[in-house]
């Protein structure tokens, strides 16, 4: 590969001790820009490995879509020799993320400031279920269990008292928490590139998918002397859902004042160009879902078709509903490549996707390195080590 462009993390180093998708997420983007990323496994590996489908034992299709462009090594921390191996990575390493509880590590002699003094360079982060200041610290966290917590699960409810509470269907907090790993360790870099400073950095789910939620939903609770006016009106509408045409399903979302005239002028109904619906935002909002009715009645008149077309020509938000069986026909996916098929040594021919951002100069990369069996590299990795 040595006649590609470099990325834009050439030459940084990150220990990953992170299992499942939360951490594994946020090393794949930077490995993606060309970090060099180590993914420290017990003999048993990431449990992500063992979830199905899989055409070879401990290689799972999600591990594959979340390990990418790594090295695989097998320590196993609860011996001496482990941990000194462990340490000897981390002597010239430029990131170290964990997943391990902050008092497990602790116990393993690998908290942040132990490793400080090994490595005064070295940037360590935890990634966490919960902060470490709060009384839900030594609890241990998953996808749904958080959904829990955070009021993702509960934002269901809010939308219909009938409903029960319900997890979204995709690992939200995982991957939001990995983003923003991924965000966080950047800001770290960037830090240390102009003081020379290193630094702990925690992110933690609950707070990042409660602080993610709350964007919008922290509504009138923001002005209230005592929060409890909590839920932005427009999501919570029961009426906010794709609408049936005559033949299938779309999105149609005029949203300001020049969008539902323009709608309304497209459908042949005048009448409503000087309805304060219309008008007026904020008779808008106290009767969304009024507005959002009359849109899922007047979508049945026309096809998803003649719905697509007559809104382009409008210059309206819309968009039929796609299934993810769907996505790989989506004429646009289909022109920028988002789909790729690569070789993979072990599993073969497998499919994933590019890296969704563009850099003009320091492109990401989906296929450097495929995702590793499990100690893959130790030997490469350890020889590297004794050698420097």
């Amino acid at each position: 590969m040595s006649n590609q462009i470099p990325g834009a993390f050439d030459g940084i180093k990150v220990i990953d001790m992170t299992s499942v998708v939360f951490g594994p997420l946020a090393t794949q983007m930077l490995g993606d820009l060309g970090a060099d990323i180590i993914k420290v496994e017990s003999p048993e590996g990431d449990m992500l490995r063992q979830v199905l489908p899989a055409q070879n034992p401990g290689m799972g299709a999600a591990f594959l879509g979340a390990n990418r462009n790594k090295r695989s090594i097998v320590l196993d921390l609860k011996t001496p020799e482990g941990r000194e191996q462990l340490l000897a990575l981390l002597k010239d390493a430029d990131v170290f993320v964990s997943s391990i509880r902050p008092a497990a590590l602790a116990r393993l002699s690998l908290s942040p400031d132990t490793l400080r003094t090994l490595n005064p360079k070295l940037i360590t982060v935890a990634a966490v279920g919960f902060g470490s200041d709060g009384p839900y610290a030594d609890k241990p966290a998953y996808d749904d269990s958080v959904q829990s917590i955070s009021g993702m699960a509960g934002l269901a409810t809010m939308q219909n008292p009938d409903n029960a509470p319900a997890y979204a269907p995709t690992i939200i907090a995982d991957k939001l928490g990995g983003l923003t790993a991924a965000h966080a360790i950047t800001t770290a870099l960037f830090h240390r590139e102009r003081t020379g400073q290193a630094q702990h950095v925690e992110v933690p789910m609950l707070e990042t998918l409660a602080s993610f939620l709350l964007v919008e939903h922290m509504a009138a609770a923001t002005f209230e002397e005592e929060p409890e006016s909590f839920g932005y009106k427009r999501m919570l509408v029961p009426h906010r859902r794709p609408v049936q045409t005559k033949d299938g399903f779309i999105t149609i979302l005029p949203y300001s004042n020049a969008q539902w005239a323009r709608f309304f002028k497209a459908v042949d109904r005048t009448e409503m160009l000087d309805h304060p619906w219309v008008t007026s935002m904020d008779e808008r909002s106290l009767n969304i879902g009024g507005i959002y009715d009359m849109v899922a009645q007047i979508a049945l008149e026309r096809t998803t078709d003649e719905w697509i077309e007559l809104m382009d020509q409008a210059d309206i938000p819309t968009m039929p509903v796609r299934l993810l069986k769907d996505l790989p026909h989506d004429p646009h996916l289909a022109a920028t490549g988002f789909f790729q098929k690569i070789d993979h040594p072990t599993e073969g021919p497998i499919w994933t996707s590019k890296p969704p951002v563009k850099y003009s100069a320091t492109p990401a990369r989906f296929d450097i390195t495929p995702a590793p069996k499990l100690g893959e590299h130790t030997e490469e990795i350890l020889k590297s080590v004794k050698s420097d």
